[in-house]
């Protein structure tokens, strides 16, 4: 099906087809886009409140009304009027001139202040039982404390970081159009720093152009120097040299050693030394809580956990009374580096391969309007104290998906169990495993809620929503961007574009030219076509972070559409299918039963939230948009009636979250509510757009369920993920739908089904080899949790 542009470009039309490409991608695409601040809804919403559950005082006292209305500034644009300076020279040399008069405070004796700390004396002293002081010269271990401290880090360098501010910012003017930050959001920050805390910023992670933007960003907005946790994976040896002398922090290798090694215990000595003077010099703190990009595996990354790990250490024992956590996102139309093959290791970044890298890019931008914007977030401050006081009381029961979801699965059980989900895919490291028990769990559970907070700030970009749009195929493109651009607006989330509708599309599809292809038909009307192959996965990529703003929605279009599954032919008319009664019983069974089929890597979930509360969020959006009416059964109180109800005494103390107490009874019993799927003539498509935006993950475990026969076993966890996703990419080819086609959901695939327990991985001589466990070893257990994933597949 081809999806249909009106416009009118300014091209002649040519007999030769790459030709008239050619002439509409030149025509007016690439206009600069002004920003403004309402697009087409009546306000725009201000995104990143703190959780009100885990830090009520830092919600009310880091955020004022006013900040809402302080608009967007344009990072990268130095103008005469911003250095001290004024003349015909200035406008020429404003960039160099901004970068000398920036303040870029030193400190000298920073390396012998770490030296001096009491736990690198108390082991270079031999004072800690196992440590590399005991039988060893002083001399020599102090040369082997400062060579460790030279990997982590080195004295800043003011002329190179005045130098590098100034070629990046000329950088940045070339590679993006601009790059946005919302002024209240700034003012938050500014006066979180008049509290005396210092500043741990928390981000996510999208391009390894993130480690350079974010700190000259927040440099620029007067906050110093930022200290950036860096992956030593992704950067050479003489590039660590440099960005070490810019402000990088390197993790050196022997802190991921044994417990009981003396060089693992020197090398996470000085780490922490090393952030304890840090923090306590007011520096402020860049860690990356995402994996980098292309590197397949899980999303929180177990690196940043293990630095976040080392502050909320030195907190908990009172070095410093309390820290500042700012969770950060950041979107781009367009990664500048996104890798083409996700399905291999990237090597690491070099000096003249990175330099390499610029000057190519350079040259693809040079006399090309084909820039990106990029809008980077920074959400509300929170007290670390704070949340490790109040977050602990949120913790309770939790259960693996072996004892959750597998009796389900199997038909041995109807009942979904009351607790919730245990699942952790980051492995911990040295420097976690040295925190108690119990600090390990608040670090997880904190990287996941601030994760989860950066993502929901995170604004939804214009090439998201154009690579949703044809991914679905729909018809009118323009109709559909505005509408659903006005649908992320009302669910509360920000876009990161603004200006007319047309001008809009227009540079949006410029941005996608590699992927789509645009043909001219009658009347100025354009035919836009996804390339197919690696362009529709591409998109699908694109497609997935619209995702975060419709999935409580996707969530319940697909668990209504399993629940409908058995009743109706999922090819049966609408009329048909709105026939059938849904219980509130019901659908919490089925909404419980797929969020615990999917990942939390993918959901999110704030840790502090039960999957219950979960559950009842998701069905009150199925109705606050229209896909569900309330039917009144014969004899029910009616849904409108809000007369008074009886509350007992135990109930006004019922901690909130816990629906399941059975001391309820004077409440009306929540199965006796009933819903239809609502007949208006929008839900249809409504519907399937919402099922369609979780079916690529859903394939893919479908076709998981299907290989487990095909696959060769035993086989190493990477060898397998290798043949699953040759399967996904033939059954693509087969199908022509490529967004399954991803190495990620074969990996996402493959540790869900370990933790359902349908793979084992059993020690060998080779290393830890893949089994399928005995009670998936019949097909017909195959084909039952191959059935079990696509009820919720709507096709």
């Amino acid at each position: 099906m081809d999806t249909m542009l009106k416009s009118n470009p300014q091209t002649q039309q040519r007999s030769n087809h790459s030709d008239q490409e050619t002439s509409l991608w030149s025509s007016g695409f690439g206009m600069k886009l002004e920003a403004i601040t309402p697009f087409l809804g009546k306000y725009r919403p201000f995104m990143g409140r703190c959780c009100q559950t885990c830090t009520p005082k830092s919600w009310e006292s880091l955020f004022h009304r006013s900040i809402m209305d302080l608009g967007f500034c344009n990072v990268i644009l130095v103008k005469e009027e911003n250095t001290r300076f004024r003349g015909w020279l200035v406008r020429r040399l404003c960039y160099f001139l901004w970068s000398l008069e920036q303040h870029i405070p030193t400190s000298s004796d920073a390396s012998q202040k770490i030296m001096e700390n009491t736990g690198v004396q108390s082991l270079l002293a031999g004072r800690v039982p196992g440590g590399s002081g005991e039988g060893q010269a002083p001399d020599l271990l102090m040369k082997e404390a400062q060579r460790i401290l030279g990997h982590i880090q080195a004295t800043l360098c003011p002329f190179l970081l005045r130098l590098f501010s100034w070629a990046l910012l000329w950088f940045l003017n070339r590679l993006f159009l601009n790059v946005q930050l919302h002024k209240g959001q700034m003012k938050m920050v500014h006066k979180a720093v008049q509290e005396g805390s210092p500043l741990v910023f928390l981000s996510t992670h999208k391009s390894l152009l993130d480690g350079f933007l974010l700190p000259f960003v927040l440099f620029s907005q007067g906050l110093g120097v930022v200290r950036v946790a860096l992956d030593p994976r992704t950067c050479s040896p003489a590039l660590r040299a440099l960005l070490r002398k810019l402000g990088g922090l390197f993790l050196p290798p022997e802190a991921n050693l044994s417990l009981d090694s003396s060089d693992g215990i020197l090398a996470r000595t000085v780490v922490r030394a090393t952030v304890e003077q840090l923090l306590a010099s007011g520096q402020p703190l860049l860690i990356f809580l995402e994996e980098p990009p292309g590197y397949p595996g899980p999303r929180l990354s177990a690196l940043g956990q293990a630095w976040l790990g080392l502050v909320v250490q030195v907190v908990q024992e009172g070095i410093i009374p309390d820290a500042t956590l700012v969770p950060v996102a950041i979107a781009y139309d367009l990664v500048p580096d996104a890798p083409c093959d996700m399905n291999h290791d990237l090597a690491p970044l070099g000096l003249w391969t990175g330099a390499l890298a610029v000057f190519r890019k350079l040259c693809n931008c040079w006399g090309c309007n084909r820039r990106a914007c990029v809008r980077v977030h920074l959400a509300q401050p929170f007290s670390l104290q704070e949340y490790a006081i109040n977050a602990r009381s949120c913790w309770g029961s939790r259960q693996t998906l072996e004892h959750l979801l597998q009796p389900i699965v199997l038909g041995e059980c109807g009942v979904v169990p009351d607790t919730e989900k245990e699942q952790e895919w980051t492995p911990s490291t040295g420097l976690l495993l040295t925190l108690k028990e119990e600090d390990q769990l608040l670090v997880r559970r904190l990287s996941r809620h601030v994760l989860s907070a950066s993502v929901a700030s995170s604004a939804v970009m214009s090439t998201a929503i154009m690579a949703t749009l044809l991914l679905l195929k729909h018809q009118k493109l323009l109709g559909e961007f505005s509408w659903l651009t006005e649908e992320t607006l009302l669910r509360g989330f920000d876009v990161g574009f603004s200006g007319q509708l047309r001008c809009l599309a227009q540079h949006t599809l410029s941005l996608l030219r590699a992927h789509v292809v645009l043909l001219r038909v009658h009347q100025g009307d354009l035919v836009v076509v996804p390339r197919p192959g690696p362009g529709l996965t591409h998109l699908a990529r694109l497609s997935m972070e619209l995702l975060p703003t419709f999935l409580s929605e996707a969530v319940g279009a697909c668990a209504v559409r399993g629940l409908l599954a058995g009743r109706v032919p999922p090819e049966g008319p609408w009329e048909l299918q709105g026939i059938e009664l849904l219980s509130q019983n019901e659908l919490y069974r089925q909404i419980l039963l797929l969020l615990h089929l999917l990942p939390q890597d993918l959901l999110l979930p704030q840790p502090c939230q039960s999957s219950y509360c979960y559950c009842q969020e998701v069905l009150d959006r199925l109705i606050q948009c229209g896909l569900l009416v309330a039917e009144e059964t014969p004899g029910s109180r009616p849904a409108c009636d809000t007369g008074r109800q009886h509350l007992s005494a135990k109930l006004l103390w019922k901690p909130s979250g816990d629906f399941t107490d059975s001391e309820s009874d004077d409440f009306e019993e929540p199965g006796g509510r009933c819903f239809r799927l609502s007949q208006q003539s929008r839900c249809p498509d409504f519907f399937l757009f919402l099922c369609r935006l979780l079916s690529p993950i859903l394939k893919a475990f479908a076709q998981a369920a299907a290989f487990l026969h095909l696959g060769r076993l035993p086989d190493s966890e990477v060898g397998y993920s290798e043949q699953l996703f040759e399967f996904l990419q033939a059954c693509a080819q087969e199908e022509g739908i490529f967004e399954c086609a991803d190495p990620n959901l074969a990996i996402s695939a493959i540790w869900t089904f370990k933790d359902l327990g349908v793979l084992q991985q059993m020690p060998s001589p080779a290393g830890p080899q893949l089994h399928l466990s005995p009670t998936f070893a019949s097909r017909d257990n195959q084909d039952k949790l191959e059935q079990f994933i696509r009820q919720f597949i709507c096709s």
